[in-house]
């Protein structure tokens, strides 16, 4: 009897772990199985001893002791203020923004702060599992630069705000210079693009006006700070006679390209809009708690139907681009802030930081699951250390019990760019060399 050969397909990576948390379906954690990466995109999703009959990878890498998931998504986030980590802690929004922030960022942003500073957001985030981030800053096109560079995912924000910056004087030439970086790097595979009008206080309404032609013109996402804090809303109201959120719908920027971020202030007809109009929530837990500005009610936005993604908010309101512990602290405030201990369970948490923000920022085809035909943003997440023994759940361990440093190894579209805790395309020494140096220049500035 003759012996029929099949052969194996030809493919570039295969990745096999003891775990892969797929995200889809929910509550998903598949034992022993292999991601199987071709051109960049999971092409299957398999046991792994079916796996290695099947395929035959150019490379096969194997985690015994580690969970494969897809790489976070940090919803909202300003990269270049980096270098402002820590030089204004313990105050409130206001004096926090106004006395500190804005002068420091009126004598330090530039271009180079703005490459370095994205340069450290990029490389801190590698390393603690963040494969894409939603960006809002000064200079986007040196960020956009820096993003495409390192190989790393980057939904650029274009900027505006109603005052003279280093980067534009005006709000024509705000809405200029990011229409120009738009049309010179949409077709880019790792970037996408947001208009980012700063909050409804700092832009006028004839300039949201502008920006919600142009959102609807180019379908793109609108992404923007909005009831932050009690002040804020109070401020505008009395102002405006009406709340933010209602003079946004009134613009007509609510709705499924409406990215709202903080939403610590919603009265319960402001959720039932929320969710009638498909707006998403960006949800920065530890900057809100940090500047005390207040408590987004995310329990009651889920169940309303609102879609509620993680973000981290930028290293001066933060201190840190720590997704797994944004992930920790929105579980546990979701939970304190509903009286609910069910409310945000490990996995629906999860899911905020990975498909809830890819749906977010339009990318829900591409990445926030390990699905076959999506790109290949990929984490390895090393559950061996004793800080998550013994092993009950991984679900669980990867939102109540792990640290980012146990992130060993980091792809995205198939390109890895962390390997066993090294960068790949970021020369660390050079960037340690150049954070030393603006540390210095701040510093010195302040005295």
């Amino acid at each position: 009897m003759g012996v029929i050969l099949l052969s194996m397909k030809t493919v570039d990576l295969m990745l096999s772990a003891r775990w892969v948390v797929p995200i889809e379906p929910s509550g998903a954690v598949l034992e022993n199985h292999s991601l199987v990466i071709h051109d960049g995109r999971i092409v299957a999703l398999v046991p792994t001893d079916q796996a290695l009959t099947q395929f035959q990878p150019a490379e096969h890498q194997q985690f015994v002791e580690h969970a494969l998931m897809p790489g976070l998504v940090n919803a909202h986030t300003h990269s270049p203020m980096t270098l402002l980590r820590g030089v204004a802690d313990d105050m409130p929004l206001y004096e926090w923004l106004q006395q500190h922030i804005w002068p420091m960022e009126a004598r330090h942003v530039s271009e180079e702060f703005a490459h370095d500073g994205s340069l450290l957001a990029l490389a801190e985030q590698l390393r603690g599992g963040t494969t894409c981030f939603n960006d809002m800053y000064f200079f986007p096109e040196v960020t956009a630069k820096v993003t495409t560079q390192a190989g790393m995912r980057g939904s650029i924000g274009l900027l505006l705000i109603d005052f003279a910056s280093a980067w534009a004087s005006d709000a024509n030439e705000y809405i200029q210079k990011g229409l120009d970086l738009y049309d010179s790097n949409k077709t880019e595979p790792l970037l996408s693009f947001c208009f980012a009008p700063h909050a409804p206080y700092s832009v006028s309404e004839d300039n949201l006006r502008r920006i919600k032609v142009l959102a609807d013109e180019l379908d793109l996402p609108i992404h923007m700070h909005v009831h932050e804090t009690a002040q804020e809303v109070n401020e505008f109201q009395a102002r405006f006679g009406m709340r933010p959120l209602e003079k946004l719908a009134q613009l007509g920027i609510s709705g499924p390209n409406f990215l709202a971020v903080h939403m610590t202030q919603l009265t319960d007809a402001e959720i039932d809009f929320l969710a009638e109009s498909g707006t998403h929530v960006l949800h920065c837990p530890e900057a809100s708690l940090k500047l005390a500005s207040g408590f987004c009610p995310v329990h009651r936005l889920q169940e309303a139907g609102v879609n509620v993604a993680i973000g981290t908010d930028g290293t001066a309101s933060n201190n840190d681009l720590d997704m797994f512990g944004e992930m920790r602290t929105a579980a546990l405030l979701g939970k304190g802030v509903s009286g609910n201990a069910a409310a945000l369970p490990a996995e629906t948490t999860l899911r905020m930081a990975t498909l809830n923000s890819a749906v977010a920022l339009g990318l829900a085809d591409e990445i926030g699951s390990l699905v076959p035909g999506k790109a290949a943003d990929v984490i390895a997440v090393d559950l061996s250390e004793l800080e998550s023994q013994p092993m009950t759940s991984p679900i669980s361990h990867l939102v109540y019990a792990v640290g980012r440093h146990q992130v060993s190894d980091v792809w995205v579209a198939g390109r890895q760019l962390l390997r066993q805790r090294r960068l790949t395309s970021i020369d660390e020494a050079d960037l340690r060399a150049r954070i030393i140096e603006w540390q210095k220049r701040i510093a010195a500035a302040r005295h």
